[in-house]
């Protein structure tokens, strides 16, 4: 917001390659450079204050969640990282998979350097104190508990499902990476048809089936029986000897990702009509509390694997929530169809 979002990123960008550069060189060897590491890719997910701003302030209120959706469906890295990157460190070791990484790094950095624009009059002034405002307001909560339960799911499921098959199933790494990339290709490629559709008929009521559906989802995935051990001294099933259930969970777990991503489009069409002005400040603090979400997803489902030794309570656990966010769009839906959904010009 203060510097504009063609500066931003860019910035951005540098930090992140410059962690990558070492990390591709010297490795992670201990915990306190893998948690270095992993605050400077929070900049890379703090990429989603950049884009979504950059492309939402081009078009009016009623295309938001379509364009939103678009600039959010970049997401699709996290497919091409589960798809490629295990095969690649197989081969040739994860260091290699960072220099690869640092290759598209640049090539992306220099496109966007040259083509993207930012918006006229799209910077404005935001002091500490405007995030505390922001905070205070109820809805800036509601939005980010919102974006906790979708882009948190989306994000956690990524990061838990490759333990999830080859601990439930005992698939192989690549077999669990090409599973995982299938499921994930679903929240990324569905993202903009969630803003489409919450366009059409508006972010709570889009909303509302979508939380239906992943809470469903959730359920079913949580008393999914586990799948039979492969012999003493096999690594693990490959993708064609797989058990019939191991493919159940994938087609579950595609639903149930389609539907988060489609959650993630909805809430971005809401957002910019209900803080157009900060909506480079609240797109970060939305994104933050996605990106926690994601953190406490994983580290819920591991929890749940290390004390009962299955996932059954973690994903029950999850299906509440996605419950709990359907109670809180119809405790708020009326109140933001009166109040500024009255006078955005889009459909609320």
């Amino acid at each position: 917001d203060a510097i504009g979002p063609k500066m931003t990123g860019i910035l951005a960008q540098a930090i992140v390659m410059f962690a990558v550069s070492l990390v591709c060189v010297f490795g992670l060897s201990s915990s306190i450079a893998i948690a270095l590491f992993g605050l400077s890719l929070g900049l890379a997910g703090a990429s989603f204050a950049v884009a979504l701003p950059q492309a939402g302030r081009w078009y009016p209120p009623q295309y938001q969640g379509l364009v939103m959706g678009i600039a959010g469906a970049g997401n699709m890295g996290v497919v091409l990282d589960t798809l490629f990157a295990p095969s690649i460190a197989e081969a040739y070791g994860w260091q290699t998979v960072y220099g690869v990484l640092l290759a598209l790094m640049v090539l992306v950095l220099l496109i966007y350097s040259l083509a993207a624009k930012d918006a006229p009059g799209g910077k404005t002034t935001i002091a500490l104190a405007d995030y505390g405002r922001m905070l205070a307001d109820s809805d800036s909560r509601w939005f980010m508990f919102f974006y906790f339960i979708t882009f948190g799911g989306f994000v956690g499921l990524a990061s838990a499902l490759p333990l999830y098959f080859t601990t439930q199933y005992h698939a192989t790494g690549v077999a669990a990476g090409l599973m995982v990339a299938l499921i994930v290709a679903f929240g990324s490629g569905f993202r903009p048809v969630g803003g489409y559709i919450a366009d059409r008929i508006g972010g709570v009521k889009t909303l509302s089936v979508l939380f239906v559906l992943v809470s469903a989802c959730y359920f079913a995935v949580a008393f999914l029986p586990a799948g039979p051990a492969p012999a003493k001294g096999v690594a693990g099933w490959g993708l064609m000897q797989l058990p019939p259930v191991a493919f159940a969970a994938v087609a579950l777990f595609s639903v149930g990702v389609l539907s988060l991503g489609m959650g993630n489009g909805a809430v971005f069409q809401l957002l910019p009509q209900r803080f157009r002005r900060e909506i480079g400040a609240m797109t970060g603090l939305v994104g933050a509390a996605g990106g926690f979400g994601g953190f406490f997803l994983a580290k819920t489902l591991a929890y749940s694997k290390g004390a009962t030794g299955g996932f059954t309570a973690g994903f029950v656990f999850f299906g509440f929530l996605a419950l709990l966010g359907l109670v809180g769009l119809i405790f708020v839906k009326t109140r933001w169809r009166t109040t500024w959904g009255a006078i955005s010009g889009a459909r609320i």
